[in-house]
Parts: C-alpha cells; structure tokens; sequence
C-alpha cells in the first residue's frame, strides 16, 4: 500500500539537502528504489519534504540508507515525519 510522507526538517539549508542528495546518488544499486515522487520545499525556517512510497517497507529502507548519511553530513535531526496511507495516486 503506497504511502505519504511528509517531513519538516528546520535549520537544513537546500545546499544542505544538496549535498546529502549528492553522497545518496553516488551509493551503489538505486537507494531511491520504491519513491515513486519526492518534492523539497524550502521555508523559513528549513526544508519541508514530501515523498510518495510504494509501501511502507521501501520507505524504512531508505531511512536506513539516508540516516546514517544525514547524521555524516551534521544536518540537525528532524521531527518524526508523517506517515499517511494511500487512497489512489495517478502520474499525469
């Protein structure tokens, strides 16, 4: 079942986000493999993102890939994201 992801992350800057999404691409396999769309909006205090999951396994894997990562690069630790179940999505 698809998920919704929504993530606050105050005091990340988007050449923060930018160098993490760097380091996440240079990682072997595909560490995106189960996104099926990601969207980072900047704010005024930070970064808000918001990722469509196939499931809720493929966004845990990701968090294991993308944590460690994060914690490297010194980004500050965001709030718990929320996490809503899918109805219906569709890609024009």
């Amino acid at each position: 079942m698809a998920i919704l992801v929504t993530a606050e992350m105050a005091g990340v800057t988007t050449d923060q986000y930018d160098a993490l999404n760097s380091k996440l691409q240079a990682l072997p396999g595909n560490p995106f493999e189960g996104c099926l769309s990601h969207v980072c909006v900047p704010t005024d205090s930070g970064l808000v993102i918001h990722d469509l999951w196939e499931s809720e396994q493929a966004m845990q894997k990701f968090m294991g890939l993308v944590m460690p990562v994060a914690q490297e690069l010194g980004l500050p630790q965001g709030s718990r994201p929320e996490v809503h179940r899918v109805h219906n999505y569709w890609v024009p």
